[in-house]
């Protein structure tokens, strides 16, 4: 159930007046519900057209076929540093890439490219994404590499779910706040390693890594 949902359901039964509380307990103290913009209407931060989540293909949402990919950036200190996070739909086989400068729209598509680069070809199937300013240089990213690049609905993180639960694991190594530029290659291979070893329930119990190999 979406956050809108939840809200209209809420201020539904205010105005029903079932109860008081209801109302007085919403952070507007409104009894009328105004609907955020709908996506159609709302304008695109990107000079190249999105291809909406809408619009992935089924094989991706049921996870039938691995080689589609969740990503996104974990942020350091005052979101000054990151991390790129990318998490395989099917296997939940993590990678990592390091941004030691910055992590502007053309540092991220070009440690993007070399992070898909390092995949064979049939697992380089789609890449969903949120609407981050970081990932503006999209269209770029897919005529270098043939990976349709998909995104999420706004302030919609469920849509990428197991990116979402990978980023949590993360935070383990990488706490908030801090300065992620001290961390190397090396270091994120080592975590990506620690996750990619770990027996996944979903997976009935092997390791994301166990998972991918067979595929390769």
């Amino acid at each position: 159930m979406s956050t809108e949902t939840i809200y209209q359901a809420l201020y539904f039964q205010a105005r029903g007046g079932l109860k008081r509380e209801v109302a007085q307990a919403l952070r507007t103290g409104r009894v009328r519900r105004v609907p955020h913009q709908s996506p159609e209407h709302r304008t695109s931060r990107f000079v190249d057209p999105m291809i909406m989540i809408s619009d992935r293909p089924a094989e991706v949402e049921d996870r039938a076929v691995p080689g589609h990919w969740e990503g996104d950036l974990i942020t350091g200190e005052q979101n000054k540093t990151a991390i790129i996070t990318l998490v395989e739909r099917s296997t939940r086989y993590v990678m990592l890439g390091h941004l030691p400068g910055d992590h502007s729209a053309p540092a991220v598509r070009d440690v993007l490219q070399r992070l898909i680069g390092t995949l064979p070809e049939h697992l380089r199937g789609s890449l969903t994404w949120d609407q981050g300013a970081e990932m503006a240089e999209h269209k770029q990213f897919q005529i270098a590499t043939g990976v349709p690049v998909y995104f999420c609905d706004p302030a919609s993180p469920w849509q990428r779910g197991s990116n979402e639960n990978t980023n949590g694991l993360l935070r383990q190594y990488f706490p908030k706040g801090t300065n992620l530029s001290v961390y190397g290659p090396e270091d994120l291979e080592h975590v990506a390693q620690q996750l990619n070893s770990r027996p996944r329930k979903t997976l009935g119990w092997k390791t994301p890594a166990e998972r991918l190999l067979e595929l390769v």
